[in-house]
């Protein structure tokens, strides 16, 4: 073989078109907008900008909404929250049933037994010897 066969057989590169065409890149002056269909020639709308005050006065602004919300809520709560009579504490042998019909004695004793629940923040009916048990006033 001769050296001028070889390149007759020899492969040439071969370019496959793009399926997607591209705008070509231009570079964007400091007027200037990028994005599709903007040109040099174009006024760009003016866009606002917070400055740090702007930003200073939202986030005070947000601040005392939140702070005034957290208030109201807090005040509903403790306007649902009952009010206490006196304390009681429990004797040797006594059940929660037992100083609900003492202590309560207008309620039915299941009515009497959930605010005393309620107002010491137990889960259950069950009480010790000697625990301070906080008696809810009646409406």
């Amino acid at each position: 073989m001769s050296a001028g066969a070889v390149g007759v057989f020899a492969p040439q590169p071969v370019r496959m078109p793009s399926r997607t065409t591209r705008p070509p890149l231009r570079l964007v002056g400091p007027g200037e907008r990028a994005g599709p269909g903007a040109c040099a020639c174009a006024r760009s709308p003016r866009t606002a900008r917070l400055t740090r005050r702007g930003r200073l006065v939202i986030t005070l602004v947000a601040t005392v909404a939140v702070a005034t919300l957290a208030m109201v809520l807090a005040t509903s709560v403790d306007a649902a929250a009952p009010q206490i009579d006196h304390a009681t504490t429990v004797s040797a042998g006594q059940t929660l049933s037992e100083v609900a019909a003492t202590q309560l004695p207008s309620l039915p004793i299941n009515n009497a037994v959930a605010r005393i629940q309620l107002v010491n923040g137990l889960s259950t009916s069950q009480v010790h010897a000697g625990q301070l048990l906080l008696i809810p006033a009646l409406p």
